[in-house]
């Protein structure tokens, strides 16, 4: 029969992380990667019977790789602690992996949901994510929005898993600032430099992106308020680059 090892990488998911853990009982092994969380996450992990790593955070692709190498079957199911694999998707994975058709993995869709209304528009209608592939032939990359590179054919589901990404709104500002200011250190050690095309140009192109181009309006206002909140994830990632240019700190 074969197996799968579930990996959930966490930091401070409290929130979160019983519903996650709970979505992948159907997976052989789950491992949890935490990068030292201080809320309860790791207490109410260990209340629920699954594998707890720690490591310090470097890098999500380097968190997820070093997760990989831990597991114990060949199959890896990726979830993060916002996402909920539904009955529909968990019957499509075990299918998959007893039939994977010469696929190494397979792309899954996402309905991603904000203040407790499914997005239908604003360029989620089209989200998809990797989550299910075998180890020997996958691997992460990137330091913020991490890919796979695959040496071989991917696949995909047909039905969704659940993204719940913000608790609220506090929450989607901060990991704004998380991602942004990873992203920033990323472009700064390419060497890149920021111009008034980066602050003057590309945020408000980003609104008009989400709210018009991509069908944001569709969903009314938690699509203006998410088009919005897009245009300023980019000024900040460019905020924060030019901060690190200047060789300043924030705060």
């Amino acid at each position: 029969m074969t197996k799968i090892t579930a990996i959930i990488p966490t930091l401070n998911e409290e929130f979160h992380i019983a519903d996650a853990i709970k979505s992948v009982s159907f997976a052989d092994e789950i491992i949890i990667i935490d990068s030292y969380s201080t809320d309860k996450t790791i207490e109410i992990a260990e209340k629920l019977h699954v594998k707890i790593i720690k490591r310090k955070f470097d890098d999500f692709s380097s968190q997820k790789n070093f997760a990989i190498d831990q597991a114990t079957h060949s199959w890896i199911y990726i979830l993060d602690a916002d996402e909920r694999v539904t009955p529909e998707v968990e019957k499509e994975i075990l299918e998959a992996v007893k039939k994977p058709n010469d696929f190494v993995g397979f792309y899954v869709k996402r309905a991603f949901y904000f203040a407790q209304q499914k997005i239908n528009y604003c360029g989620w209608q089209r989200d998809k994510v990797v989550r299910l592939f075998l180890k020997e032939h996958c691997k992460y990359s990137g330091v913020v929005h991490e890919t796979i590179s695959t040496k071989g054919e991917l696949g995909f589901l047909k039905n969704k898993i659940d993204h719940y990404g913000y608790k609220n709104y506090n929450h989607f500002i901060s990991k704004i600032h998380q991602y942004g200011e990873l992203k920033a250190q990323e472009l700064h050690a390419n060497g890149k430099t920021v111009n008034a095309y980066h602050i003057l140009v590309k945020p408000p192109f980003r609104v008009f992106s989400h709210f018009i181009l991509r069908k944001g309006f569709l969903d009314g206002y938690p699509g203006l308020i998410l088009s919005v909140t897009q245009g300023y994830a980019v000024l900040t990632r460019y905020i924060k680059l030019w901060l690190l240019n200047k060789g300043l700190k924030e705060g």
